[in-house]
């Protein structure tokens, strides 16, 4: 029977995996992969040196993780991997992902690019979470120069807050962080219970339209699926205000 033992240093960005990685192992891998994302901000760095694939199932869950977060704050992906001859292009290496040789040429591309800026707050599901998270928001966005962007991401970062504290009434992870000229925003809870946006509500119906002024602000947004609850994530884009 095929077995990958996941390694998580939580001390550095690394994780190792050993063994062998098949269809039947991905899905627990990938979980384990997006918990460690949603638990620090960064990039992960995951060696797979002494790590055997054996289909394409297992081979494509790296690229798999790096698209379900390249729009959570300052969170990616990138590989260890030997069989690569040199730094790796995104579009070269194991499954798409960028890779280097070595754990140490590794490590060192992530320290040549440390993160510019991310702010984060564990907030319980109580009265007062919202005005935290805004106040983290609004630091935020006057740390990095986007003022524009104060009272839209103030909105969704109070639906997105509001939720947790009404529905999923867990303890929460809020998250956010500059990226070029956007920024990413993201509340991480232990509920499994999915955002579900079907457009505009009718009017006579009170509630339900925390995820339309989600939708309404941000340039897009979303919900990630991760063993213990889920990511709800969205990208603010200063253009939109303009325009707007």
């Amino acid at each position: 029977m095929s077995s990958c033992l996941v390694e998580i240093d939580e001390s550095s960005a690394v994780v190792r995996l050993t063994g062998v990685l098949d269809a039947a192992g991905a899905e627990a891998l990938r979980g384990a992969l997006l918990t460690r994302l949603a638990q620090r901000p960064g990039p992960v760095v995951v060696d797979v040196t002494g790590l055997r694939v054996v289909d394409s199932a297992g081979r494509g869950v790296f690229a798999d993780v790096r698209r379900e977060v390249t729009d959570w704050p300052a969170a990616d992906l990138l590989l260890c991997d030997p069989a690569v001859d040199g730094p790796a292009r995104p579009d070269a290496g194991l499954a798409d992902v960028p890779a280097w040789p070595t754990l140490d040429e590794a490590l060192a591309a992530v320290a040549a690019t440390p993160l510019a800026a991310v702010l984060t707050a564990e907030l319980a599901p109580a009265v007062g979470a919202a005005r935290q998270a805004r106040e983290l928001v609004t630091t935020g966005c006057e740390r990095w120069g986007m003022p524009t962007l104060t009272d839209p991401a103030c909105i969704a970062i109070t639906e997105m807050v509001n939720n947790v504290v009404a529905h999923a009434r867990t303890p929460m992870t809020v998250r956010l962080a500059p990226q070029d000229s956007t920024l990413h925003l993201a509340v991480r809870d232990h509920s499994a219970r999915q955002p579900t946006f079907a457009g505009m509500s009718p009017p006579n119906r009170a509630g339900g339209r925390g995820l339309l002024l989600i939708d309404t602000v941000t340039r897009r947004w979303g919900s990630s699926a991760v063993p213990d609850g889920k990511v709800v994530w969205c990208v603010l884009h200063p253009d939109d205000e303009a325009a707007g």
